[in-house]
C-alpha cells in the first residue's frame, strides 16, 4: 500500500490528529472519526507485544486508506515498517528520531514529541516532519508529567521550522484558546476515545478547530 497523497504522506492541511489505543472496535471507531474530521491517525499502544501490535496496526492502516488518512505508529520504527504504516511518532526517551529515519527511510513521517524549549530547540536539527509540543494540561495519557502550560505552547509554534501539534486537554471549549496562543493543529485522545458517539464528538470538534482557525484568518 502507498500513502494517500503518494510518497511521504503531507501534512498539509491536517489539523485534527487522534492518538488512540487498541480497542475491541478500533475499526469501527476509527472509521467514525474520519468521518466525523480526524484526517491524522496514530495508534499508541504500550501494552500488545510486536506481532499482535503489527496485526492491530494493519487493520488501523486500511480503514485509514479508506479515507485518504495517514496513520502513524507510536514508538516502534521496526513494527511501523513492518506494518507498512505512512510512519512513526517516537518520544524523548524512545529511539532517536535519527534512528527512527534510518529505520523506515525518507518516504514516511517521523514524529517527535516535545514538552520544553530545549527538546523543541534540540528538534530543530533532527529529521522530523512535525513535532508535538504539550501536553499543556496533565494528563491520564502521560501520567506524572506536567503540563507546560500555553507558554510553551507558543514558544514552540513560534520557533519551529515543521508543523506542530498541541497536545494535552483538546476540547471544544480548550480550542479557541490553545488557537490563541499559536496551535494550528491539534491531538486529541479522551474527547474521542471516551465519547459515546465518536463521529458526532469528532464533527464537533472539527467544527470548533475550523471556526477557531477561520477566526484567526479573519482577525489577521
Amino acid at each position: 500500500m502507498t500513502p494517500p497523497d503518494g510518497g511521504r504522506a503531507s501534512l498539509a492541511g491536517r489539523r485534527l490528529y487522534l492518538c488512540t489505543p487498541d480497542r475491541p472496535d478500533l475499526a469501527a471507531f476509527l472509521d467514525a472519526c474520519l468521518r466525523g474530521g480526524v484526517d491524522l491517525v496514530q495508534l499508541r499502544d504500550k501494552h500488545l507485544e510486536a506481532r499482535p501490535l503489527v496485526a492491530r496496526a494493519r487493520l488501523a492502516l486500511a480503514v485509514c486508506r479508506d479515507h485518504g488518512v495517514p496513520c502513524i505508529l507510536n514508538d516502534r520504527p521496526d513494527l511501523a515498517l513492518d506494518a507498512d504504516m505512512d510512519g512513526v511518532h517516537v518520544g524523548q526517551d524512545d529511539a532517536s528520531p535519527a534512528l527512527a529515519r534510518r529505520v523506515v527511510g525518507e518516504d514516511r513521517l517521523v514524529g517527535l514529541s516535545t514538552h520544553a524549549r530545549a527538546e523543541l530547540d534540540a528538534s530543530i536539527a533532527e529529521p522530523v516532519d512535525y513535532v508535538s509540543a504539550g501536553p499543556v494540561v496533565p494528563t491520564p495519557t502521560k501520567p506524572g508529567r506536567p503540563g507546560t502550560g500555553t507558554d510553551y505552547l507558543a514558544y514552540a509554534t513560534g520557533r519551529a521550522r515543521r508543523p506542530v501539534f498541541v497536545t494535552g486537554g483538546v476540547s471544544p471549549e480548550t480550542v479557541p484558546s490553545l488557537a490563541a496562543a499559536g496551535a494550528r493543529r491539534f491531538v486529541v485522545v479522551r474527547y474521542l476515545v471516551e465519547a459515546g458517539d465518536p463521529a458526532v464528538a469528532a464533527a464537533r470538534l472539527r467544527r470548533a478547530v475550523d471556526a477557531a482557525l477561520a477566526g484567526l484568518d479573519d482577525a489577521g
